[in-house]
This record gives structure tokens, C-alpha cells and sequence, in this order.
């Protein structure tokens, strides 16, 4: 089966040199930036934003109004939330100290990471430098200002860790097995499926 081509509504607006996978939609409004690089058969709801130099894996869905800056690293299989935005610069200013507006050569990128498979809920702000591990599940409206473990469900502002997940989203009973799908996981010493 030969996959199909990209599809990309009329009114969004993609960098010729941005490179997208074959099956991917990108719907009306969105941008994607010169340089970024967006996997097969991904799906950027209406007026996703992504930067320059951006990664998306494969199989990714970035839900309406996402945006996404410069030096993030988005794995396969990735959900983020309407409204959610992943934030690249530690030390915010539109001016340096001598008054001019600040350019690309006056602050440093640090990126946000989302590893493969991990889901972040409507409204979330990630702040720069963090990484979100593999199937962790970071839940609505949450402020994440620290890295987040593989399979951690992480709430609130700040966003603190209050379980873990399975592949499947269900939540790991304190021996790692899933009170959904049964299967079994290895969270490592020192930790059990409630608390981080």
C-alpha cells in the first residue's frame, strides 16, 4: 500500500523548506516554520504553531492552538492539548540591557523534550530545558517546571507527580501492573505505581 501525500489546508502556512511525512494534516491556520521537521501521518489541528528548527515525530497530534518554539524534540506517538505551549528561553526580555529589542543572537535556546508516547492535556505550559519522559501523562491546565519520569502522571501548578501510567493511559496499581490492560511494568527501586 503506497502511503498518501501530505494534506495541507489552503490556509495554513508551511516553510518550503519545512519537511513534512507522507499521511500528515496540517488544517487551517496552523504555520510551520522554516526548517522544522514534521514525521508521517502526524495530525496539527487549526492554528498550531510550530518554530523554526522544531522536531515532531511520527503518529503525533498536536490538538488546536499548540504551539511549539525552537529546540523542542517531540517523539513518535506524542499528544499534546489544545492551548498547551512548550517554551524555549529561561531568562524572557524583549530588550537587552542597553535597550535595543533583542535578537536571536541574545539569548540561548534550551528546548523542550517530549519523549515517545507521552500525552500532555489541554491548557499545559511547559517551561524550557524540561524533558517529559516516555508514556507519561501530564494532565489539563498543568505548569511542568521540572523534568517529568517515564509513565509519571504529573497535575497541578507546579506540576506535581501523583502516580503512574500505562502505554494504554490506565493507572499502574502500586506493583506496576495496569488496572486496565493488566500488563506489567518494571518502575524500578524505590518507586511504586502512586507516587514519584
Amino acid at each position: 500500500m503506497q502511503a498518501s501525500a501530505a494534506l495541507i489546508h489552503a490556509r495554513a502556512e508551511v516553510a518550503d523548506s519545512a519537511r513534512i511525512g507522507e499521511g500528515t494534516r496540517i488544517w487551517s491556520g496552523a504555520q510551520v516554520r522554516e526548517h522544522a521537521s514534521i514525521g508521517v501521518d502526524c495530525v496539527l489541528g487549526k492554528g498550531v504553531y510550530v518554530d523554526p528548527h522544531v522536531t515532531i515525530g511520527d503518529r503525533v497530534k498536536l490538538e488546536n492552538n499548540v504551539s511549539i518554539f525552537r529546540g523542542a524534540e517531540i517523539g513518535s506517538g506524542v499528544f499534546i492539548g489544545p492551548h498547551s505551549c512548550l517554551l524555549n528561553d529561561k531568562q524572557p526580555r524583549a530588550t537587552a540591557p542597553d535597550g535595543r529589542l533583542k535578537t536571536d543572537a541574545d539569548w540561548i535556546v534550551s528546548g523542550v523534550t517530549v519523549e515517545e508516547g507521552a500525552s500532555i492535556g489541554g491548557g499545559c505550559t511547559v517551561l524550557p530545558g524540561v524533558r517529559i519522559g516516555a508514556h507519561a501523562l501530564v494532565g489539563a491546565g498543568a505548569v511542568v517546571t521540572r523534568d517529568v519520569r517515564p509513565h509519571a502522571i504529573v497535575v497541578g501548578n507546579p506540576a506535581r507527580q501523583v502516580g503512574y501510567a500505562c502505554e494504554c493511559a490506565g493507572r499502574l496499581a502500586p506493583d506496576g501492573s495496569c488496572t486496565e490492560c493488566g500488563r506489567a511494568h518494571d518502575l524500578g527501586p524505590g518507586r511504586d505505581g502512586q507516587s514519584g
